[in-house]
């Protein structure tokens, strides 16, 4: 079925009644009547193919039209393997979630978005937690709010039966912005690390002075001579 899709997207030969074509080749491209280009075509043993009916005056090839279509499913193999697959990765999550479980499930997520995929992240309500779906509503509002840098929101909360809904998809590369959650937070974690590296060279500091080494050997050098002093009085 495929390939007789292929055959008859392209006339071939006497099925080509224009006036004139435009050949391409390998040396470059020449008009010349449509006449003229069959004639061409029959003494080199070869098909006169249309490649592109729309150009005026319209474009073809002169080409063995079976070796034409293997190049033409060959090619369009090439492209379906190149296209990227995008899957949709669920993530579940209780209304009354713990925070050692929900950052565990945003660490993924990221991972997921990163990778290309979209997330459907849900709140599922068992028996009588659904008394919580305003609860299960701000989790995923955080939620997608801790991705703002990673994904955007393809549709707001939606409770669905006894689950709540949200469908984010990833940003395209180079087009994420940090939220300003995210950049307040690495400004703190960079000032923590910068007083703790500060704290640890005070403590070098208190530990070892300057030239600490030199004047720890003048310090035991001279206790030596005046206990040596002392013996010999």
């Amino acid at each position: 079925m495929k390939n007789e899709k292929i055959k008859n997207q392209y006339r071939i030969n006497e099925q080509i009644r224009v006036r004139e074509v435009r050949i391409v080749g390998d040396d470059g491209s020449i008009v010349v009547p449509t006449r003229q280009a069959l004639d061409m075509a029959h003494d080199q043993g070869v098909d006169l193919v249309e490649i592109s009916p729309n150009a005026n005056p319209p474009v073809c090839r002169l080409i063995d039209y079976s070796k034409f279509l293997y190049q033409q499913k060959k090619r369009q193999k090439e492209m379906k393997a190149k296209q990227v697959k995008v899957e949709v990765k669920e993530i579940r999550f209780g209304p009354q979630t713990d925070e050692h479980d929900y950052q565990f499930k945003l660490k993924h997520a990221k991972e997921f978005l990163t990778d290309g995929n979209k997330v459907r992240a849900y709140v599922f309500f068992r028996g009588r937690s659904i008394l919580f779906k305003e609860q299960g509503e701000v989790l995923l509002l955080r939620f997608a709010n801790d991705l703002e840098e990673y994904a955007k929101v393809e549709g707001m909360p939606s409770l669905e039966g006894k689950k709540m809904f949200l469908y984010l998809a990833p940003k395209k590369a180079g087009a994420a912005k940090k939220s300003q959650q995210a950049r307040d937070r690495e400004a703190a974690e960079a000032e923590a690390k910068e007083n703790s590296t500060q704290q640890q060279t005070q403590e070098i500091d208190v530990e070892t002075p300057a030239n600490g080494g030199l004047l720890a050997n003048a310090k035991i050098s001279a206790d030596a001579l005046k206990k040596l002093t002392e013996s010999e009085d």
